[in-house]
């Protein structure tokens, strides 16, 4: 074995289907709840927004769902993903660890998001769908579902939360350069977004607040359906092809993980590194410690609460169940965008709920400190959003130098930050601040 292992499947390895974790839980999830009646949702609720494919798979009970071949094909552009050993951050630490991690950044947009961008913009165009509206934090899903829209002939709109607007611009052109339409989120294109800029014209903008103008540009456009880019059911089912593969490759290494770690938001790479190995966890008994890390600004899985709440500001979402911070909860402007998100997918709170998974929260400052050294290491510039995994799998490692005990880590790295360097900057000149509003 070379001392800088690739660990590469071949393309007629990548997963045949997604896995549903929803048929392994111990416990029934809570299901959604119409925001009116209160009333558990039924399916043709949710035909208004996503077409009935994907309702169907949002509320399937069913353990395997085979991926089409028109998504698997466009899944070979750059599935399977390499999982590699950091065998140079490993000696940085001098520590007895093995740091292993599933990298994501290779896909066409630079993340982990095409994974269910592809599926939905495809679903979607078998049913008839003309255009898609949706909402990005940093910009990594609204590029890839801007990418999955041109693959497949769609129209693309898409509401960026402000403070990323204007602190990564690259992801706004790349977006642009796929062919969609982007709007600084809150917008003066719905009558939410006009709502909130009379109460605060300068808003930095939420998720929360971008997913309701999505909701509304959908709701008002004939021939428009929504796609979510994180949180919901269906999402986590098709981003299980990361732990899928990152289970396949760890054998051809010859080494079985004791700790699995991803940075959560919303939940979706967490979800897809963590889902495979949570059902090993439930049907085999596995002693796996499994780490979802989060923002210590947006702390939704450590401090917020476990109740049904709105996935948006403006109250059209279902009612989930969910770690919440409350709806209507502003985070900071940090500079991890795609991590500032009041809740946390169902399926990942359920987790929580159920005790297969850790949560961490950590500050921005050292996450960059974080990303700097893997960087300096490994020669990948890190996303924001990926290097709270750094964070914590180099705590870990330096544990196990503590206490002279090997462990093997994982983490999924879940993008480049090649369109983040203005981030980078704002550390490198020491302008950051814990909590964002930097100089």
């Amino acid at each position: 074995m070379s001392q800088h292992p690739q660990f590469l499947l071949r393309a007629e390895e990548m997963p045949t289907h997604w896995y549903n974790l929803l048929a392994d839980f111990p416990e029934p999830l809570p299901p959604p709840l119409h925001p009116g009646t209160r009333e558990p949702v039924t399916p043709d609720l949710m035909t208004a927004l996503f077409p009935e494919s994907l309702v169907m798979q949002e509320m399937s009970p069913e353990r395997q769902i085979e991926i089409p071949q028109e998504v698997r094909d466009v899944y070979a552009l750059y599935r399977p993903t390499p999982l590699l050993r950091a065998v140079r951050l490993e000696k940085a630490l001098q520590t007895p660890a093995h740091i292993y991690y599933k990298y994501e950044g290779v896909s066409p947009a630079g993340s982990h998001k095409p994974n269910t961008a592809i599926p939905q913009a495809y679903y979607n165009k078998v049913a008839g769908t003309k255009r898609l509206a949706t909402e990005t934090g940093a910009g990594q899903w609204g590029s890839s579902l801007a990418f999955a829209c041109s693959v497949f002939g769609l129209e693309c709109n898409i509401y960026m939360v402000n403070v990323s607007f204007h602190q990564k611009p690259y992801r706004k052109l790349l977006m642009q350069t796929y062919g969609a339409t982007v709007h600084s989120s809150p917008s003066d294109q719905t009558e939410f977004g006009r709502k909130v800029l009379a109460a605060d014209p300068h808003s930095t903008g939420s998720l929360g607040i971008a997913i309701s103008e999505a909701i509304e540009d959908t709701a008002k456009n004939p021939g428009t359906k929504y796609a979510l880019g994180s949180v919901l059911n269906h999402v986590c089912l098709h981003q299980s092809v990361i732990g899928q593969e990152a289970i396949k490759q760890m054998a051809m290494a010859g080494e079985d993980p004791d700790i699995i770690i991803g940075c959560a938001g919303g939940g979706s790479n967490f979800a897809g590194i963590a889902f495979p190995f949570v059902q090993r966890k439930i049907t085999e008994g596995k002693n796996y410690r499994i780490i979802a890390v989060e923002p210590e600004s947006c702390p939704s899985l450590t401090k917020g609460e476990l109740r049904y709440d709105f996935g948006d500001t403006a109250e059209t979402t279902p009612l989930m169940m969910m770690h919440t911070l409350g709806h209507t909860f502003m985070p900071p402007s940090i500079h991890a965008g795609g991590l500032r998100y009041h809740g946390m997918a169902p399926m990942v709170s359920h987790c929580k709920k159920l005790g297969l998974i850790d949560a961490i929260a950590v500050p921005q400052i050292k996450v960059f400190k974080a990303a700097v050294q893997f960087a300096r290491t490994e020669g990948i510039v890190p996303a924001p959003e990926s290097s709270h995994a750094i964070a914590v799998a180099i705590d870990e490692a330096i544990k196990c130098r503590e206490e002279n005990r090997k462990k093997v880590i994982v983490f999924n790295l879940s993008g480049n930050g090649l369109l983040d360097l203005a981030a980078y900057d704002t550390y490198l000149s020491g302008k950051m601040h814990e909590t964002g509003n930097d100089d």
